[in-house]
């Protein structure tokens, strides 16, 4: 019998790549748990790219899956569907300011897809502002809207797409130094639209925390200077997340609710359904309103996604954790900045509750990704799953389920030292 790997490489598209030097075959989830086909068991602190958010087939979304599974899987949008009006209804409940109506697609790159032609749809502009190092999605626009080279396939696809430059602190493209840079990255939004647009623009799109690009996590005070700017130039602020929703950030559900902005439109996937296929895109309802033309997603808010969807924030909601991200990946971040006080290699630990990046570097903050590499094959060897990222490739992504414990964050922390520990001198 031939193996995986023989069928991956005859049958799979090559640029579909794996993590490690022999890249891992899971077979089976529990909790925060992962197991490979030797049996070999795995403490999963990257949670499938940051979407299992409430533990590997958690047991009541599950049941709430099978039994939807069992009685209704799909419809198509050309019907009433239930379970979507409910989830649409939830969300409106739980996303801030005045968002009110939502479209549901498969993905985030659709859910990003879907807000930027709304945003254009309302306003009557073509062009979009965007941030380096952001990541949008695989699409020909949304690897447009990506400040990130490594996930830009063929190039810029789409025009009227402007890239400003990211609150990158620890490495200020400006070389000035937080707090005493009058936020300078955010400022200068105003002069990128005064030369680079028409003097219009139809949105501006921003994760709170960037993921793929290395969970660059901005100031406090950045939106509260950069969404008036964009406002201010007619255009709306589209807050993509993909990645920092559903409690992932610590102590709130969303990321954006930490700095005081209200979107006009907000995307989710990932962890809403904890791992089933969902996009979804809120917003205002006069913004929703101005798509006049019929739409249509044959599997977005088929019943199966839409009761994960509501199985998995009902158990964020009552096992309180967005409370329990704050309270652990508190606790985690201090593990991981005294680990940083004993290692060189640890230039920056940075990211929000339970998304948190630890930057590795040599002398002058040079990126090493030959060292992440090298901490990668010791902690899987531990049985330790982490993430990279990063324009340098340079980053560690750390981000368990929501439920996990302050002892599991130990054993991880503990890992995580003697990998560091075993690096080369």
């Amino acid at each position: 019998m031939r193996t995986t790997a023989e069928k991956y490489r005859e049958y799979i598209f090559p640029a579909v790549g794996a993590y490690y030097r022999e890249p891992v075959t899971m077979v089976r989830g529990e909790g925060k748990y992962l197991w490979d086909d030797t049996g070999k068991q795995y403490l999963d602190f990257f949670g499938g790219i940051l979407t299992i958010s409430v533990g590997h087939c958690h047991p009541e979304v599950t049941r709430r899956v099978v039994e939807q599974a069992q009685t209704l899987v799909h419809t198509s949008t050309v019907y009433r569907i239930k379970a979507m009006a409910d989830l649409a209804e939830r969300l409106a409940e739980l996303t801030p300011g005045g968002l009110k109506k939502t479209f549901f697609s498969n993905s985030g790159t659709e859910a990003n897809e879907t807000a930027i032609l709304l945003a254009k749809l309302y306003t009557g502009v073509q062009e979009v502002v965007a941030l380096r190092h952001g990541y949008s999605g695989r699409s020909m626009l949304a690897m447009s809207l990506t400040g990130h080279s490594a996930w830009r396939s063929g190039g810029t696809h789409i025009l009227g797409i402007k890239h400003a430059h990211n609150p990158y602190c620890y490495r200020c493209a400006f070389g000035l130094t937080y707090p005493n840079c009058d936020l300078r990255c955010a400022q200068d939004l105003e002069e990128l639209i005064r030369t680079e647009t028409s003097g219009r623009v139809a949105a501006f799109i921003a994760e709170p925390i960037q993921g793929v690009g290395g969970f660059i996590t901005a100031p406090r005070e950045y939106f509260q200077v950069a969404v008036p700017i964009i406002r201010k130039y007619g255009g709306l602020f589209i807050c993509d997340e993909v990645q920092t929703g559903w409690g992932r950030t610590g102590g709130k559900m969303f990321g954006i609710e930490h700095y005081g902005v209200e979107p006009d439109i907000m995307t989710f996937a990932k962890g809403l359904a904890n791992g089933l296929p969902i996009g979804a895109t809120i917003a205002r309802a006069e913004i929703a309103d101005s798509w006049k033309g019929p739409t249509i997603s044959t599997f977005g808010g088929n019943p199966v996604s839409m009761t994960a969807a509501m199985a998995t924030i009902e158990v964020i909601e009552k096992e309180n954790l967005a409370h329990n991200a704050e309270v652990v990946g508190s606790h985690l971040r201090q593990g991981l900045l005294a680990l940083q006080e004993k290692y060189p290699a640890i230039g920056e630990v940075r990211g929000m509750g339970l998304m948190i990046g630890v930057e590795v570097v040599r002398a002058n903050k040079e990126p090493a990704p030959d060292l992440v590499l090298e901490i990668f094959e010791k902690t899987r060897e531990q049985g330790l799953l982490i993430g990279k990222g990063g324009l340098y490739n340079n980053v560690l992504r750390i981000t368990p389920p929501l439920n996990i414990t302050k002892a599991d964050a130990d054993i991880a922390l503990n890992i995580l030292d003697q990998a560091f520990a075993g690096l080369p001198r």
